[in-house]
């Protein structure tokens, strides 16, 4: 399987467009050659282009920046001697001096198939400016290593954010060049827009199904260590709007979820009595962890780790989304009065719970705290999203 990134540094053809351009990359520690050779250092190499300008995303073109709402400064790169641009910053959108840097931008940047996850919120923010400067946007395709199967609600009118960029379920089953086209015809954008596409990728296919066995994976941000991870994060990605630890300060975060004062053999129990059919491509294993920062830092939590790996691991049947709000129901059933959802400032959202933020819409939460609402309630909600989706995103597919 060959990247967008490799396939524009082995054929000459697919560069020659950007002679004479001023050419900017945005990307992350997981821009990388199939060598692992930075983005920024292989295009560089190449006479053709004229590297002038860099931007980092959440977390950072080097990814050092932990934990949401944290801030990464602008910097001159030290090897290539050109600005980098933080579009996490004082900023999320490129800003008129950034954008006058460049002629042709290069979206390199390894996504986890999530709507959350906020590279699909600066792709956007990046073609819509772009369009207003007259500027060129190519996505050097990556894979989605959660694959193509969708699910969760669709993010609810009014409920935009920098985590919710656009009406489309938690998994939306979309690589980022394709959504660079989807957000193209949706928002009505005028924008010189190219993908350079992946070669060989095969999302249906097993052992890795989204994920090529043959690439070694790099953390795109810091908490994304893993495909299992990334398989499991359209729904531990939730545990952020809860009291429950989601694995910060472990080194498996956004795999697990847990507590000091839960039972996690209860929970497990209670999930499976409720709706075992969603718990279906992965193994739920009791564990006991101690996170040496953030939620419960130096204390001992009982919880849950979420196994979509291995023999056991069926793509098809596998739905975090779905797991994820059965173990908040399992709490809630089990301790009515728990105290699950936290209330604290999420991505610069002030006024709403982060939950809520999180899922597009009080939809879930609501479920959750319905002591009548019944996962099939969930479901008739949730497989007409679905469904919708799959009908939208039919013509944005490139593989």
């Amino acid at each position: 399987m060959k990247t967008g990134l490799d396939r524009l540094i082995a054929d000459p053809a697919l560069r020659a467009p950007l002679t004479g351009q001023r050419v900017a990359l945005l990307a992350h520690p997981a821009s990388v050659t199939a060598d692992l050779t930075h983005a920024i250092d292989a295009l560089g190499a190449c006479d053709e282009i004229d590297l002038t300008a860099a931007f980092g995303p959440q977390h950072g073109l080097r990814g050092d920046k932990q934990d949401n709402m944290v801030e990464t400064e602008d910097f001159i790169d030290p090897i290539h001697g050109i600005p980098v641009f933080s579009l996490y910053g004082e900023s999320r959108r490129p800003t008129a001096a950034s954008m006058a840097t460049f002629d042709t931008i290069l979206i390199d940047l390894q996504d986890l198939g999530c709507r959350i996850y906020t590279f699909i919120t600066t792709l956007r923010y990046v073609l819509e400016d772009a369009g207003e400067h007259n500027k060129s946007v190519w996505v050097l395709d990556r894979p989605n290593p959660a694959g193509r199967p969708i699910e969760g609600m669709t993010l609810r009118p009014g409920w935009e954010s920098f985590v919710g960029a656009g009406a489309m379920p938690m998994r939306h089953g979309l690589t980022l060049g394709e959504l660079g086209h989807w957000f193209i015809a949706t928002l009505g954008l005028d924008v010189d827009y190219r993908v350079i596409e992946m070669e060989g990728w095969a999302p249906d296919t097993a052992p890795g199904f989204g994920w090529p066995e043959d690439r070694i994976w790099i953390n795109p941000s810091p908490n994304a260590a893993n495909v299992n991870m990334a398989r499991a994060y359209a729904g531990t990605v939730m545990l952020e709007g809860a009291t429950l630890s989601e694995g910060r300060g472990t080194t498996r975060p956004l795999e697990l979820f847990g507590a000091p004062d839960i039972d996690a053999r209860a929970v497990i129990a209670e999930m499976r009595a409720l709706a075992p059919h969603w718990l279906g491509g992965c193994i739920l294993r009791e564990c006991w962890f101690e996170p040496t920062f953030h939620k419960y830092a130096g204390q001992m939590c009982h919880g849950v780790q979420i196994h979509a790996e291995g023999p056991d691991y069926d793509y098809l049947a596998f739905m975090p989304w779905r797991l994820q709000a059965l173990a908040f129901k399992a709490i809630r059933r089990l301790w009515p009065d728990y105290d699950l959802w936290r209330d604290f400032p999420y991505e610069y959202e002030f006024d709403k719970l982060a939950i809520d933020v999180i899922n597009g819409g009080p939809g879930l939460r609501e479920w959750v705290d319905d002591d009548a609402a019944m996962p099939p309630d969930l479901d008739r909600i949730t497989r007409t999203d679905e469904l919708a989706w799959a009908n939208a995103r039919r013509d944005f597919l490139l593989y």
